[in-house]
């Protein structure tokens, strides 16, 4: 008897992908890269990494802390 292996986790997301998972358009992830904000590695049409979706995300809670 075998058992199946666990899916593999994703390690890079298509900026389409990262649009869904941040709930922003795919428009505003292209311009946040543009701007530097979002950081890209780029493997075929993947390019956005968990890590660097995370560190966005603490990006944008420092500039919500620093504003309140």
């Amino acid at each position: 008897m075998t058992t199946a292996a666990p899916p593999a986790e994703q390690l890079l997301y298509r900026p389409e992908e990262a649009a869904k998972a941040l709930r922003i358009g795919r428009s505003m992830v292209y311009e946040e890269i543009r701007l530097g904000r979002l950081q890209t590695v780029r493997i075929g049409r993947r390019r956005l990494p968990p890590e660097y979706i995370a560190q966005y995300v603490e990006l944008l809670k420092r500039e919500a802390e620093a504003t309140a």
